[in-house]
């Protein structure tokens, strides 16, 4: 069987060099290929073209790559399933990952991705299965493992799991590079989400942000 595969990022010079690595073998076709996250839904949910393996940019200039994951993976019409999708980004962080996992995605490559692995990804996504390069898999290993270890929904429900997480080592004296560490997440992440974490708790300070976390059972 030859693997239908549509291609989805907004650089041209990309799509080529992934059109040339999966047409430089016989198992695999290009049908497809679309600049933008629109493009992409109205060619595959409009019925235009059929695509076993959609290779999905995640940073699009219209629609995000995890909205257009999530509604080209949804089931189309008259038919059981639609294509399956493998995520090639320069995303890596966690949230990016979980959230294209979350959209239906069925893969995560980095780009630059060396060509075998990539096509290899597309082999083993077409035939059912999921795939992650080792960086991205040894993330994934950390996020879930600090899920785990995620203080209760029950202090701050208005925060998100990843804002608690940044609140409880807040609260234990954490500088923002320890959190980084900590989490694996970049250093502009972390100012990102304590940004967010004293709009939400309404507080200008890590001082006061950690008073308020301690006095809800956090930082312990």
């Amino acid at each position: 069987m030859t693997i239908r595969v549509f291609l989805v990022d907004d650089h041209p010079m990309f799509r080529s060099g992934a059109r040339h690595a999966v047409e430089s073998v016989d198992d695999m076709t290009v049908v497809g290929e679309a600049a933008t996250g629109r493009e992409a839904v109205r060619a595959l949910r409009g019925g235009e073209v059929t695509a076993d393996v959609v290779l999905m940019d995640l940073g699009l200039p219209d629609c995000p790559g995890t909205e257009a994951t999530r509604m080209i993976t949804a089931p189309p019409p008259n038919r059981e399933a639609g294509p399956r999708v493998l995520v090639l980004s320069g995303l890596e962080e966690d949230d990016a990952v979980i959230s294209a996992l979350r959209a239906g995605a069925r893969g995560y490559l980095a780009k630059g991705a060396p060509r075998e692995e990539l096509l290899r990804a597309v082999r083993t996504v077409a035939d059912g299965g999921a795939v992650f390069s080792p960086f991205v898999a040894d993330r994934l290993g950390h996020y879930f493992s600090a899920v785990h270890d995620t203080p209760s929904r029950a202090a701050f429900p208005q925060l998100t799991n990843r804002e608690r997480q940044i609140l409880d080592l807040l609260a234990r004296g954490y500088g923002n590079r320890r959190i980084a560490r900590e989490l694996v997440l970049s250093d502009k992440t972390v100012r990102n989400h304590i940004s967010h974490i004293f709009a939400k708790l309404q507080v200008s300070d890590r001082m006061a942000a950690a008073a308020r976390a301690r006095e809800a059972g956090l930082g312990g």
